[in-house]
Protein backbone atom coordinates (compact mmCIF):
# COMPACT_ATOMS: atom_id res chain seq x y z
CA UNK A 1 0.00 0.00 0.00
CA UNK A 2 0.99 3.34 -0.33
CA UNK A 3 1.58 5.67 2.58
CA UNK A 4 -2.47 7.29 2.65
CA UNK A 5 -5.11 5.70 1.28
CA UNK A 6 -7.66 8.00 -0.49
CA UNK A 7 -11.63 7.02 0.05
CA UNK A 8 -14.68 8.47 -1.85
CA UNK A 9 -17.99 8.00 -0.49
CA UNK A 10 -21.16 8.85 -2.80
CA UNK A 11 -24.68 9.01 -2.55
CA UNK A 12 -28.12 11.19 -2.59
CA UNK A 13 -28.25 13.37 0.50
CA UNK A 14 -29.71 11.52 3.72
CA UNK A 15 -27.94 8.14 2.99
CA UNK A 16 -25.19 9.45 5.18
CA UNK A 17 -22.01 9.12 3.31
CA UNK A 18 -21.09 11.69 4.81
CA UNK A 19 -21.54 10.47 8.44
CA UNK A 20 -19.40 7.40 6.37
CA UNK A 21 -16.64 8.79 5.87
CA UNK A 22 -16.45 11.15 9.30
CA UNK A 23 -16.42 7.65 11.17
CA UNK A 24 -13.54 6.16 9.15
CA UNK A 25 -11.67 9.52 9.53
CA UNK A 26 -12.50 9.11 13.14
CA UNK A 27 -11.16 5.50 13.37
CA UNK A 28 -7.79 6.61 11.75
CA UNK A 29 -7.43 9.34 14.43
CA UNK A 30 -8.72 6.64 17.30
CA UNK A 31 -5.81 4.09 15.76
CA UNK A 32 -2.82 7.06 16.03
CA UNK A 33 -3.08 7.74 11.92
CA UNK A 34 -3.26 11.17 10.11
CA UNK A 35 -6.88 11.38 8.56
CA UNK A 36 -8.60 14.36 6.60
CA UNK A 37 -12.46 14.35 5.92
CA UNK A 38 -14.73 16.62 3.51
CA UNK A 39 -17.99 16.82 1.99
CA UNK A 40 -20.14 18.42 -0.70
CA UNK A 41 -23.75 18.01 -1.76
CA UNK A 42 -26.53 20.36 -3.29
CA UNK A 43 -28.92 23.14 -1.84
CA UNK A 44 -31.30 20.38 -1.57
CA UNK A 45 -29.78 18.01 0.92
CA UNK A 46 -31.99 15.51 1.49
CA UNK A 47 -32.70 14.04 -1.47
CA UNK A 48 -29.98 16.12 -3.72
CA UNK A 49 -26.17 14.64 -4.94
CA UNK A 50 -23.42 14.41 -1.96
CA UNK A 51 -20.27 13.11 -1.94
CA UNK A 52 -17.73 13.14 1.33
CA UNK A 53 -13.76 12.06 0.87
CA UNK A 54 -11.31 10.96 3.79
CA UNK A 55 -7.80 10.39 2.84
CA UNK A 56 -5.79 7.89 5.76
CA UNK A 57 -2.22 8.16 5.91
CA UNK A 58 0.74 7.27 8.54
CA UNK A 59 2.23 10.87 7.52
CA UNK A 60 1.09 13.93 7.40
CA UNK A 61 -1.72 14.79 4.96
CA UNK A 62 -0.53 17.79 3.07
CA UNK A 63 -3.59 18.28 0.83
CA UNK A 64 -7.26 17.39 2.07
CA UNK A 65 -8.84 16.19 -1.28
CA UNK A 66 -8.85 13.29 -2.90
CA UNK A 67 -6.66 13.49 -5.78
CA UNK A 68 -6.58 9.79 -7.01
CA UNK A 69 -9.54 7.78 -4.94
CA UNK A 70 -8.13 4.20 -3.78
CA UNK A 71 -11.42 3.71 -3.11
CA UNK A 72 -15.18 4.61 -4.20
CA UNK A 73 -18.61 3.67 -2.49
CA UNK A 74 -21.59 4.18 -4.28
CA UNK A 75 -25.12 4.21 -3.11
CA UNK A 76 -27.14 5.66 -6.50
CA UNK A 77 -26.67 5.32 -9.83
CA UNK A 78 -26.42 8.64 -10.72
CA UNK A 79 -23.10 9.21 -8.33
CA UNK A 80 -21.97 6.06 -9.93
CA UNK A 81 -22.12 7.07 -13.23
CA UNK A 82 -20.58 10.64 -12.55
CA UNK A 83 -17.96 9.92 -10.40
CA UNK A 84 -16.87 5.75 -11.89
CA UNK A 85 -15.33 7.59 -14.83
CA UNK A 86 -12.49 9.83 -12.70
CA UNK A 87 -11.01 6.52 -11.67
CA UNK A 88 -7.71 5.28 -12.15
CA UNK A 89 -8.21 1.57 -13.01
CA UNK A 90 -7.41 0.59 -10.05
CA UNK A 91 -9.66 1.70 -7.98
CA UNK A 92 -12.03 -0.57 -5.78
CA UNK A 93 -15.79 0.48 -6.91
CA UNK A 94 -18.30 -1.15 -4.23
CA UNK A 95 -22.01 -0.32 -5.65
CA UNK A 96 -24.80 -1.50 -3.99
CA UNK A 97 -26.19 -4.40 -5.89
CA UNK A 98 -29.51 -2.48 -7.39
CA UNK A 99 -26.95 -0.45 -9.69
CA UNK A 100 -25.90 -0.63 -12.81
CA UNK A 101 -21.71 -0.89 -12.75
CA UNK A 102 -20.75 1.42 -16.01
CA UNK A 103 -18.26 -0.46 -18.76
CA UNK A 104 -15.44 1.87 -17.75
CA UNK A 105 -14.99 -0.07 -14.79
CA UNK A 106 -12.86 -3.12 -14.56
CA UNK A 107 -15.57 -5.74 -13.23
CA UNK A 108 -12.61 -7.19 -11.71
CA UNK A 109 -12.88 -3.96 -9.04
CA UNK A 110 -15.91 -3.62 -8.62
CA UNK A 111 -17.51 -5.29 -4.96
CA UNK A 112 -21.76 -5.23 -5.52
CA UNK A 113 -23.55 -6.06 -2.01
CA UNK A 114 -26.97 -5.64 -0.68
CA UNK A 115 -26.42 -2.69 1.08
CA UNK A 116 -29.47 -0.64 0.64
CA UNK A 117 -31.84 -3.69 1.02
CA UNK A 118 -29.79 -5.76 3.77
CA UNK A 119 -30.08 -2.18 5.99
CA UNK A 120 -34.02 -2.53 5.29
CA UNK A 121 -34.46 -5.84 6.13
CA UNK A 122 -31.60 -7.44 8.40
CA UNK A 123 -31.24 -4.53 10.45
CA UNK A 124 -34.90 -2.94 10.48
CA UNK A 125 -33.74 0.53 9.47
CA UNK A 126 -32.80 1.88 5.84
CA UNK A 127 -31.24 4.59 7.46
CA UNK A 128 -28.43 2.48 8.80
CA UNK A 129 -27.20 1.66 5.07
CA UNK A 130 -23.94 4.38 5.97
CA UNK A 131 -23.01 2.12 9.01
CA UNK A 132 -23.51 -1.33 6.79
CA UNK A 133 -21.70 0.37 3.95
CA UNK A 134 -18.78 1.07 6.87
CA UNK A 135 -19.12 -2.24 8.15
CA UNK A 136 -18.54 -3.88 4.36
CA UNK A 137 -16.05 -1.40 3.90
CA UNK A 138 -13.94 -2.17 6.59
CA UNK A 139 -14.45 -5.66 6.08
CA UNK A 140 -13.42 -5.95 2.71
CA UNK A 141 -9.97 -4.10 3.54
CA UNK A 142 -9.24 -4.79 7.45
CA UNK A 143 -8.51 -0.96 7.86
CA UNK A 144 -9.71 -1.50 11.81
CA UNK A 145 -10.20 -3.56 14.48
CA UNK A 146 -13.60 -3.99 15.51
CA UNK A 147 -13.31 -2.22 18.59
CA UNK A 148 -12.04 0.30 17.26
CA UNK A 149 -14.40 1.12 14.76
CA UNK A 150 -17.57 0.61 17.13
CA UNK A 151 -15.69 3.80 19.10
CA UNK A 152 -15.83 5.58 16.03
CA UNK A 153 -18.98 4.77 15.65
CA UNK A 154 -19.70 5.80 18.58
CA UNK A 155 -18.79 9.01 18.97
CA UNK A 156 -20.86 9.96 16.16
CA UNK A 157 -24.38 8.28 16.58
CA UNK A 158 -27.30 9.52 19.00
CA UNK A 159 -27.16 7.80 22.45
CA UNK A 160 -29.79 4.91 22.42
CA UNK A 161 -29.01 4.11 19.33
CA UNK A 162 -25.91 2.23 20.26
CA UNK A 163 -27.17 -1.51 19.47
CA UNK A 164 -28.77 -0.75 16.12
CA UNK A 165 -25.99 0.51 14.94
CA UNK A 166 -23.85 -2.12 16.11
CA UNK A 167 -26.08 -4.84 14.82
CA UNK A 168 -25.76 -2.57 11.61
CA UNK A 169 -21.66 -3.27 11.30
CA UNK A 170 -22.20 -6.93 11.98
CA UNK A 171 -24.71 -6.99 8.79
CA UNK A 172 -22.39 -5.33 6.79
CA UNK A 173 -19.41 -6.99 7.98
CA UNK A 174 -21.53 -10.25 7.21
CA UNK A 175 -21.64 -9.22 3.14
CA UNK A 176 -18.31 -9.52 2.18
CA UNK A 177 -17.08 -13.22 1.59
CA UNK A 178 -13.46 -13.95 3.15
CA UNK A 179 -12.34 -15.03 -0.49
CA UNK A 180 -13.13 -11.05 -1.36
CA UNK A 181 -11.93 -10.13 1.38
CA UNK A 182 -7.96 -11.95 0.89
CA UNK A 183 -8.15 -10.63 -2.64
CA UNK A 184 -7.95 -6.49 -1.25
CA UNK A 185 -6.71 -6.92 1.85
CA UNK A 186 -2.96 -7.09 1.51
CA UNK A 187 -3.21 -4.83 -1.31
CA UNK A 188 -4.93 -1.94 0.93
CA UNK A 189 -3.63 -2.60 4.41
CA UNK A 190 -2.97 0.86 6.46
Amino acid sequence: MSDKFQMRFTGSGGQGVILASVIFAEAAVVKGLHAVQSQAYGPEARGGSSKAECIISHGEIWFSKVIRPDFLLALTQNALDKYAPELAGDAVVMIDDSLDAPACLDPERVVSVPILRSAKEDVGKAITANIVAVGAINELFGLFDEDVLREAVSRHIPKGTEELNFRALSVGKGLIAPELRDKYLEENEI
